[in-house]
């Protein structure tokens, strides 16, 4: 090639062909739908930092700081905990 000459592009086009959807496995069964507030996981991010923050605070004094600063229903909020499962145990509190 000389000069100002350029390739020349081929483009193929491929149709794309039907793929059948993969058979899920079984896994356990949803949990019922909760109304959850979006605030919630701002809340476990606040009492974290909280939790980091004041270490000689205990998990139940800085949660129910939070969800008061932030109106949040504190039993509402247990009660999604509970249903996540983990959330809870993970903030070093069993109830």
């Amino acid at each position: 090639m000389r000069g100002r000459q350029r390739v020349k592009t081929v483009v193929d086009l491929v149709e794309p062909t039907e793929v059948a959807p993969a058979a899920r496995t079984a896994t356990a069964p949803p949990a019922p739908p909760v109304d959850v507030d979006p605030l919630y996981g701002v809340a476990l991010l606040k009492t974290a930092f909280e939790l980091k923050r004041r270490p000689d605070g205990t998990v139940d004094e800085v949660l129910s700081g939070v969800l008061a600063r932030l109106r949040i229903d504190e039993d509402e909020f247990r009660a999604f905990l509970a249903q996540q499962g983990g959330l809870l145990a993970a903030l070093g509190q069993k109830r």
